[in-house]
């Protein structure tokens, strides 16, 4: 299954190749400041494969707050929020706002809450390695991590 979307006016889109052999598409809404006020809702499957095409690099901050572990990248054109990533040994990997999805169908979506408070930076990273999308290109030269 193939998904598109990415921010409101389109600076940044993403493409997501979902595992074809997936009935469910987890997604887990994050109770920090930062997701909560973006409406952020995750998703990610270590067999996903995700392309970023960025138009304009100098419209996108990459925000890091908290443990500075990830890189939210926020359009500042429209304020949307379709990524984040982060590189452990030198491989990048990320998850996937699904509210920034089209196409998806709401009945595929298993929708829980995520509290990572407290986790440590080793055992946060070892999380993503396990969980998030590790196939991520992401298309912007001005854009190094």
């Amino acid at each position: 299954m193939q998904f598109q979307g990415g921010c409101h006016c389109g600076n940044i889109s993403v493409i997501l190749d979902w595992p074809t052999d997936a009935t469910r598409i987890p997604a887990r809404a994050c109770d920090c400041s930062f997701c909560t006020a973006h409406g952020a809702v995750w998703t990610s499957d270590p067999a996903a494969k995700l392309v970023v095409r960025i138009r304009d690099a100098a419209l996108v901050a990459s925000y890091e707050f908290g443990t500075q572990t990830a890189e939210f990248r926020v359009c500042g054109r429209c304020g949307v929020v379709p990524l984040a990533s982060c590189t452990i040994e030198r491989a990048r990997f990320a998850v996937v706002n699904v509210t920034a999805l089209r196409g998806v169908d709401e009945q595929m979506v298993v929708r829980s809450s995520s509290n990572v408070d407290g986790e440590d930076i080793g055992t946060r990273l070892a999380r993503r390695q396990r969980n998030w999308i590790s196939q991520v290109a992401i298309d912007a030269a001005e854009l190094t991590s």
